[in-house]
């Protein structure tokens, strides 16, 4: 999940409607300055119970040793220790203390596997010394909500009461779930929305694929990603697959109508942060709030607070995938480079689902929740379509290796080898759950723990 991060300077104030258009155009790149970008968020239990570490006594000691040791700045919130910055880079807390890294962009995904492993090796270390386990897994597996601490950020404090308000499950994906969400750069208004449209497009087939929280709660939740289904339920209004981006006219003024209708969460001024739940950002830039004027640094904001299975703002964002182990981590960014980065790629991926009516479309985002690769669209199983993109994806990473380097294609070995069997990483965990790990879960943290790089 975003944070806000004040800008410097006056804000600039919300005039004309080109301002909203003019912000993504800002961000088109030429093909040469491409990067690719990648946040991977971890659950964090206690290693001897296999509860969730709490923020009070646990997640904040575990920042505070990580800045003492290696050289990260702390953030404060309200004398309060949320978040950490080095280099650029944020180490940041979901509401339930998920742990996230926000990488930087890289030019390859070699130097992302070396930014996670560095990342890995640190918080592994502390978290050790502390009784700390990361789990490579989608959702919490054995704390209910009411169990685990809220991080005091201000924001979580205006969203909790509106999640209660617009779903059923808005507190158990704050609280539980865990993503790894790889950042694509576009070239133009045309190449980010036919991401947009590809990405909404492959978003069940990447579910699919990655599917990886079975257990929860304690117990097997009769769901294969779990936390895909969650968002199902979480708030209508800011998250799913988006019709509009599926029109061949699709451009960046639709996106904008799109969000200038959903509700807002807060502005900041100063040290306040206001309630903005009764406003959308349409009505909120015609009559504004009292003095308060809405300000491109609130479009920003509002921005972030949308969540879709894919997210436009100064990059495209896909967000369909449950948190992987540690091995499989890499394989989310490079299916995403290797099909969004190659043209031909990207289109022959298109041309796997394009054929889909939305009835079909959102038939099949339903049902890769419970069933993963063996959903089935139009008679086809999901695994057929799954191991085409994965062979697209390797072709065009292929294609894009520099002289010397070794492919990045080395990154979706062990998918190809779960992929090929027709399998995600979800059906091996419900294996073990109820055979080798007898549904104990200290064995299952024993078995998804990370540990450190070799």
């Amino acid at each position: 999940m975003s944070q806000y991060v004040a800008e410097p300077g006056a804000p600039v104030v919300l005039e004309r409607y080109d301002q909203l258009v003019e912000y993504f155009e800002a961000a088109c790149k030429p093909r040469a300055s491409w990067r690719i970008g990648t946040e991977y968020e971890k659950v964090a239990v206690w290693a001897a119970t296999g509860e969730a570490v709490p923020f009070t006594g646990g997640i904040e000691e575990l920042l505070r040793r990580l800045a003492n040791r290696y050289g990260w700045q702390p953030v404060m919130q309200k004398d309060r220790l949320v978040a950490l910055q080095r280099g650029g880079v944020p180490i940041t807390l979901e509401p339930g203390g998920q742990v996230e890294l926000s990488g930087a962009p890289h030019e390859s995904l070699h130097d992302s596997q070396r930014e996670f492993a560095e990342h890995v090796r640190e918080i592994v270390t502390v978290g050790t010394e502390m009784g700390i386990a990361f789990l490579g897994l989608g959702m919490q597996p054995a704390s209910r909500i009411e169990e685990i601490e809220w991080v005091p950020k201000r924001r979580y404090a205006i969203m909790r009461p509106h999640m209660q308000r617009v779903g059923t499950l808005g507190h158990r994906m704050m609280k539980q779930t865990a993503t790894v969400q790889p950042n694509l750069d576009y070239a133009s208004e045309r190449d980010a929305m036919t991401k947009m449209r590809v990405g909404m497009g492959i978003a069940p087939l990447l579910t699919a694929m990655f599917a990886n929280s079975p257990i929860s709660d304690g117990r097997l939740n009769g769901f294969l990603s779990y936390r895909g289904h969650i968002w199902t339920d979480t708030d209508p209004a800011r998250c799913g697959l988006l019709p509009f981006v599926f029109r061949d006219s699709c451009t960046f003024s639709d996106y904008i109508e799109y969000a200038l209708d959903v509700p807002m969460y807060f502005i900041v001024r100063g040290e306040h942060w206001i309630d903005m739940t009764a406003f959308t950002f349409r009505r909120f830039w015609s009559e504004g709030l009292g003095p308060e004027r809405a300000t491109m640094t609130d479009w920003n904001v509002h921005l972030t607070t949308l969540f879709p299975e894919v997210r436009l703002k100064q990059y495209v964002e896909l967000r369909s995938v449950d948190s992987q182990a540690p091995e499989l981590m890499l394989a989310v960014p490079a299916m995403a480079k290797g099909i969004f980065y190659e043209e031909d790629c990207l289109a022959a991926a298109w041309d796997l689902v394009k054929r889909w009516s939305w009835e079909e479309r959102l038939g099949l985002y339903h049902a890769v929740h419970r069933h993963a690769l063996r959903a089935r669209v139009r008679r086809i199983e999901v695994a057929d379509l799954a191991r085409e993109l994965l062979d697209m994806a390797t072709a065009g990473l292929d294609r894009q290796r520099s002289d010397g380097q070794e492919s990045e294609s080395v990154y979706l070995e062990r998918l190809h080898e779960l992929v090929r069997r027709g399998r995600c990483p979800a059906e091996g965990l419900v294996e073990k759950w109820e055979r080798d790990w007898n549904r104990e879960v200290k064995r299952l943290v024993e078995g998804t723990a990370y540990r450190l790089p070799s």
